[in-house]
């Protein structure tokens, strides 16, 4: 039975995180759950902590619905936790990561600085398979949250997963709707942007106070955004940090062997 590492960014007490553990025990997986204590959206794949002397401070903790599962709170980012979990901290190791269920949809090439992408990034670069699961709340919802909608997803694409080579990092978004209402899932490439921006709202003495605005631009057509928009799940598998075969700098390495520069860089 693989055993799954549950995390996330809005902390161990959302609700999201508790539907995805009782989904992937639903789903036959051995679950350990290490989540922030504190809410850590936009935290990327930082590996900052709270340490007393030295130590990542810890603490054991009961989910309501899902008592059974071992579970702990950490006061640290998302990143760090996965790192720990994946590097001695339980025996035996987890074989998966996800991460979720995200309050908010983790579009475009703004992935770059969720916590929730950035655990299953983290996973991938300790060579360990992950998902992370995102649910597409409105900045300013009302109603209630369709957490079910999401978490029945899981199995499907738990069988994508597990047959996938290790380090396959995979992200998975959801519209928040009753399942009935779901188009069918569909692959999607990165929009440009996110569904959500940062904005300075004011400039005071020596402080910046930022907020957040949703992305009013049209998403071009096939990418997550507009995919999304358009009711269906997206799923897309994430690069992590690699390295450009370099031809701008190969380019400019040529041009000075040649003599091709100017006279202040020679």
């Amino acid at each position: 039975m693989p055993r799954a590492l549950v995390t996330n960014d809005d902390g161990i007490d959302a609700p999201g995180l508790e539907a995805l553990v009782i989904a992937a025990q639903g789903a036959g997986l051995d679950v350990i759950v290490a989540a922030p204590a504190e809410q850590s959206s936009g935290a990327s794949a930082a590996l900052s902590a709270v340490r007393r002397q030295g130590r990542t401070i810890v603490e054991r903790r009961t989910l309501p619905r899902a008592d059974d599962a071992e579970a702990w709170a950490v006061y640290a980012q998302p990143g760090h936790i996965v790192s720990a979990a994946l590097n001695g901290w339980f025996v035996p190791r987890p074989d998966l990561v996800l991460s979720g269920i995200n309050h908010g949809a983790n579009v475009g090439r703004a992935v770059l600085h969720s916590g929730t992408v950035g655990a299953a990034l983290t996973a991938k670069i300790n060579d360990t398979r992950a998902l992370a699961v995102s649910l597409d709340v409105a900045l300013y919802p009302t109603g209630e949250r369709h957490w079910g909608t999401a978490a029945g997803l899981l199995t499907p694409v738990l069988e994508l997963l597990l047959e996938s080579p290790r380090a396959t990092a995979l992200s998975l978004n959801v519209p928040d709707r009753p399942a009935a209402a779901l188009d069918p899932i569909r692959h999607a490439r990165l929009a440009r942007g996110g569904s959500v921006q940062a904005r300075v709202d004011e400039i005071g003495d020596g402080t910046l106070r930022l907020g957040e605005v949703e992305v009013a631009d049209e998403p071009e057509e096939g990418t997550d955004s507009a995919l999304l928009a358009a009711g269906h799940p997206t799923l897309t598998v994430l690069r992590s940090v690699e390295a450009d075969e370099g031809d701008i700098v190969q380019k400019w390495l040529a041009s000075l062997r040649n003599g091709h520069c100017s006279k202040k860089l020679r």
